[in-house]
């Protein structure tokens, strides 16, 4: 027997991964649209269900019609028509009432995703997640370990007044424009990094670059590694940013100082250099001014708010490299969102900050 020539090897090879990749489109395209369609199909369900139940006056009325329900589908058509089910479509019809809406969020969203999404309580921060989501293209599972973190909590946009909130949230959803303020965060939750007690500086850039998959993604959308220690020179002396990112959805560089103790007065002088250097140096046409994160492990509110960081282009933030309890991470980040909102709404009316 004749063994196939080279040539006749790689023309099958290449039909054959041809076909393969024709199939693993086609699959893909028809798990998405059954998803659409089983999701649709679930708002309807719930929207009849919820038809049905406001015209009884008990509650025990809306209880018995899901519980009769549950055993008359589920025998005809299985346990994803279970009682737990049901209730997650009559929620999703309470949260999400128009169809417009949920036809948009049908194309980029699964069940599992919206099954998380309808019971974050607060509207505002349930858009924020569902915008993120259909931006960034979470998985369930990056979108389950967002809200285990407290993402939204530690993002600059909770710190503003609801109504900014929702404008930004809104040109988001319309216009896809991301803002600073949907990206940078505070505290940065580094407890990937492995860190004992003690360590250096050197210790934490070490640990961020060989973790730097991870480190990006606490980050958040758009983020891409540029530099370590970029040097700069300026008057014949040497300056070095501990790391360069380029963000391209917001289209600029971002320069990130390491701390390891808390933040200082004088490091806003130094971040404020190394910005306008790359504004002067490195900022391309058509580019957002740069912006600096000093990331150190403690800051002093008032000293921040006396400098007025949040007009300069730089954020200061803490990061932690053990991950709290929960409900000390939540009281510590409700404090410092009620404390800006409160400085905000005191600027705003001419008041004290």
């Amino acid at each position: 027997m004749k063994q196939p020539l080279p040539a006749t090897e790689a023309k099958a090879k290449a039909l054959v991964n041809d076909i393969r990749q024709l199939i693993d489109t086609s699959r893909a395209q028809l798990a998405s649209a059954v998803n659409s369609a089983l999701t649709l199909l679930y708002w309807h369900i719930g929207q009849r269900i919820h038809g049905e139940v406001l015209k009884g006056e008990r509650a025990e009325y809306g209880e018995q019609i899901v519980s009769t329900l549950a055993r008359q589908l589920e025998t005809d058509y299985g346990r994803g028509f279970s009682s737990k089910n049901l209730r997650h479509m009559l929620r999703f019809v309470e949260v999400f009432p128009d169809q417009e809406i949920v036809s948009a969020v049908r194309r980029q969203l699964s069940w599992t995703h919206i099954k998380t999404l309808i019971y974050i309580d607060d509207p505002l921060k349930r858009d924020f997640y569902l915008q993120m989501c259909q931006a960034e293209r979470w998985s369930t599972r990056t979108l389950q370990g967002r809200l285990d973190s407290m993402l939204f909590e530690r993002t600059a946009l909770s710190r503003q007044p609801d109504e900014l909130l929702a404008i930004e949230l809104a040109a988001l959803r319309q216009q896809g424009e991301l803002t600073p303020a949907l990206v940078l965060k505070d505290p940065y939750i580094l407890d990937f990094l492995g860190l004992q007690d003690r360590y250096l500086e050197k210790d934490l850039e070490d640990a961020i670059l060989r973790e730097l998959e991870n480190f990006l993604l606490e980050l958040g959308a758009g983020f891409t590694f540029v530099a370590r220690q970029k040097r700069l020179q300026i008057d014949n002396e040497d300056f070095y940013i501990d790391l360069l990112f380029y963000n391209r959805r917001l289209k600029r560089l971002v320069a990130i100082d390491l701390k390891l103790g808390d933040f200082k007065a004088a490091d806003k002088g130094q971040m404020e250099l190394y910005l306008r250097w790359l504004a002067k140096h490195e900022q391309e046409p058509g580019e957002a001014p740069p912006l600096g994160i000093i990331l150190c492990s403690g800051k002093k509110q008032e000293q921040i708010e006396l400098l007025e960081l949040d007009q300069t282009g730089i954020h200061v933030a803490e990061y932690l490299t053990e991950l709290p309890p929960k409900a000390l991470l939540q009281q510590k980040l409700h404090d410092a969102i009620t404390r800006s909102r409160q400085r905000l709404d005191n600027r705003s009316t001419g008041g004290e900050a």
